[in-house]
């Protein structure tokens, strides 16, 4: 259950980074061709295959920004999310996984600084997610968590604090771990925990080529036997990726690589299903190709 709620939460600190003066954003689609079914109980490669397509919105709107007497950022800001999945599915002899999932959410972002080495990140949404099939107040999860970061030096961050999540249909606390480490000069090397990594060169201010490795997400409740349950879908991508930086304003990134992992887990909404170990394997399936292309934004 640890994957299915990193897979909410990623979203929403999808911008905890840096605060910024205009409204930033980013415009991600996703594509992932037909792969094979692997049984979990025998971890066997079926006929039975699934496609995966995915368009993401992220907005962060600043409502407010200030500067301390040593240039340092006090801010609040407006995040919204969304993401929507269209899966399409051959050959199973019954159906396995929802057909389309829907992750859209609502939050306040809050920045300001602790002394000179620290900071605190605050954020607090509610979304909905769901498979539409129905909408319903079940649906509705609410995600929130404070993050204390410790800034050791301009590339170098490391933070942790608490996760509040109704996705157990009960508030419950979580930690949070976040690591952020990068490079400078042509030859560039990040690190951003959970979210990924990624080694690059930049030959120019415009362009650069970098490879990369990345887990994303997503949640959605569903009815299962008259019961709630959440079904979380994770996946980890590696490729190359050239970004162009089309002016001040605008970046584009074209992302080609392989889906290495992509899997299924499903528990019903219980604190206790946090610890439970399972019997048998998460369904997931095999690897195969992977596309992305994303356009990102910082307004003045």
């Amino acid at each position: 259950m640890k994957r299915n709620l990193l897979a909410a939460v990623c979203s929403l600190l999808g911008y905890y980074g840096s605060a910024q003066s205009g409204i930033s954003g980013e415009l991600k689609t996703e594509y992932i061709p037909f792969s094979s079914y692997i049984r979990p109980e025998d971890s066997v490669k079926t006929n039975s295959k699934s496609s995966f397509k995915r368009a993401d919105l992220n907005l962060s709107i600043p409502l407010s920004i200030k500067k301390d007497s040593s240039g340092r950022i006090k801010a609040w800001s407006l995040m919204l999310s969304g993401s929507y999945a269209k899966m399409t599915h051959k050959d199973y002899e019954k159906q396995l996984f929802p057909d389309q999932m829907l992750n859209a959410q609502v939050g306040i972002q809050h920045m300001r600084p602790l002394g000179k080495k620290w900071s605190m990140m605050m954020t607090a949404a509610v979304g909905v997610y769901t498979d539409l099939d129905p909408i319903n107040s079940d649906d509705i999860l609410g995600q929130g968590g404070v993050l204390f970061i410790r800034h050791f030096n301009p590339n170098l961050a490391l933070g942790g604090g608490p996760v509040l999540t109704t996705a157990f249909g009960v508030p419950m606390i979580l930690p949070w771990i976040y690591f952020d480490w990068k490079t400078k000069g042509k030859i560039k090397f990040n690190i951003n925990f959970p979210e990924g990594m990624e080694a690059g060169y930049l030959f120019s201010d415009k362009f650069a080529l970098k490879a990369v490795v990345n887990l994303s997400g997503m949640t959605v409740e569903r009815n299962k036997d008259g019961k709630s349950m959440l079904l979380g879908y994770q996946q980890i991508t590696a490729g190359i990726r050239p970004e162009l930086k089309l002016n001040d304003k605008l970046s584009l990134r074209l992302t080609g690589g392989t889906a290495l992992l992509r899997s299924f887990s499903e528990n019903d909404r219980k604190i206790s299903s946090i610890f439970k170990d399972k019997k048998i394997a998460d369904p997931k399936f095999a690897s195969t190709f992977y596309a992305a292309v994303s356009l990102r934004w910082n307004l003045p």
